[in-house]
């Protein structure tokens, strides 16, 4: 799917939400010369709020995808916006779940006309041949929903008569529900884009960086065992923090803990060479950041720091307000590198670089987030240190930190 895509989808909703207030506008913002409230709306007018308020409502279920539980949530508002007798959502397997009368005898026929309507690949107006007197569904429209993969199920109205107004109106809903389900399958290509890209972050965890931080936590325990029962539980807060399960998402305030957490595994391990200065407003400690965002560039800063020179190495990391934003600097006095050399990092043509996916992976997942203009800003030359720069918005949809402690890696 292009980017165009997306975009258009979201200014649909947008287009959605700002019909709704408009007509919830006209309906309370009138007022008599006394400031009471009079309702001048007109029908047309009160029809139209109805039906966006509506279908707002049966929106959040089925970005879930078209799953049974969704489907039930859905199938009620989804048949009050059409206003048909009976409304069933099925998948291409089963029906999912049926709003309205007839279900107990139209639930084991039904699946043979959505079979028919797959097979077409068009909508379906058909007469049910219900035999049972009482039975109000004696017609039914079965309009296919869609996503990215063809043809997901059907969305299936019924009524007590042909009516063309129905097939029109029910072909509409199940594009419009097609819509929220090709979101949904946006968010999820979205969220597991997201989980490998914390995945091969968390796979750069050098085994050298374990195998030192633990012999340096063995080189303490004759001599300082105190300090050596403080750097294991370091150590087992810092892999606990970086293998946690849930949230894509985390407070500035634990990211910044963990890297605590890992400067003292370093420092354990280069003792007196390694300085560090934080500067951190603590207004900008509850911001949420996506998870394992500024880790790997104190890594990095370390590694061209301490591993790539013998000189002392000072780290400085900032974390300042600027508004509606927090900005997050991270500078060392290290080696730096050829400017063109980042920008071909960055762009993911040197991967096998002495700055492993670090930067890159962090860089992508900023602009992913909050779009271009957030990605890396980074200053360095040769001899002359880094400083990597990050604009974090404090407030962005869809952006919350997960509590921690998400529990340990799955199998």
């Amino acid at each position: 799917m292009t980017e165009a895509v997306p975009a258009l989808l979201a200014g649909a909703a947008a287009a959605l939400l700002l019909g709704a207030g408009w007509a919830a506008g006209r309906l309370h913002a009138r007022h008599d010369g006394r400031g009471a409230a009079v309702d001048l709306a007109t029908p047309v007018e009160r029809a139209t709020f109805h039906t966006l308020h509506t279908a707002s409502l049966a929106a959040p279920p089925l970005r879930a995808g078209l799953t049974e539980d969704a489907a039930r949530k859905a199938a009620r508002r989804l048949r009050s916006l059409l206003g048909t007798e009976a409304l069933c959502l099925t998948d291409r397997e089963s029906v999912l779940a049926w709003d309205g009368p007839g279900g107990d005898h139209h639930e084991l026929r039904v699946m043979a006309r959505v079979a028919e309507m797959l097979e077409s690949g068009r909508s379906l107006s058909v007469r049910t041949e219900c035999e049972r007197p009482d039975c109000p569904l004696k017609w039914a429209v079965v309009a296919p929903l869609t996503g990215e993969d063809g043809m997901l199920g059907a969305l299936v109205a019924y009524g007590s008569r042909e009516s063309a107004v129905l097939v029109w109106a029910a072909t509409e809903v199940a594009r419009w529900v097609s819509v929220q389900l090709e979101l949904s399958e946006l968010d999820r290509s979205r969220t597991r884009l997201m989980e490998a890209e914390i995945k091969a972050l968390r796979a750069q965890i050098s085994p050298h960086f374990i195998f030192n931080s633990l012999a340096a936590i063995a080189s303490f325990v004759r001599t300082d065992p105190e300090r050596a029962r403080d750097l294991l539980l370091e150590f087992a807060d810092f892999t606990r923090y970086s293998f946690r399960r849930h949230g894509e998402f985390t407070a500035l305030a634990d990211e910044l803990r963990s890297i605590e957490q890992y400067l003292a595994l370093a420092g354990a391990r280069f003792g007196d060479r390694l300085k560090v200065t934080l500067q951190v407003a603590p207004e900008v400690l509850p911001v949420a950041l996506p998870f394992l965002c500024l880790q790997p560039l104190v890594e990095n800063a370390v590694k061209h720091g301490l591993e790539d020179s013998t000189a002392e190495c000072r780290i400085t990391i900032a974390a300042r307000d600027a508004g509606s934003e927090a900005v997050i600097t991270v500078e060392d006095n290290g080696v730096g590198m050829e400017p063109d050399l980042l920008r071909r990092i960055l762009a993911g043509e040197r991967a096998g670089s002495s700055s492993g996916i670090g930067l890159p992976n962090v860089d992508e997942r900023l602009r992913q987030v909050y779009g271009d203009p957030y990605g890396l800003v980074v200053e360095t030359g040769v001899g002359a240190g880094m400083k990597v720069t990050v604009r974090i918005p404090k407030y962005r949809a869809g952006v919350h930190s997960s509590p921690p402690g998400g529990g340990p890696p799955g199998p």
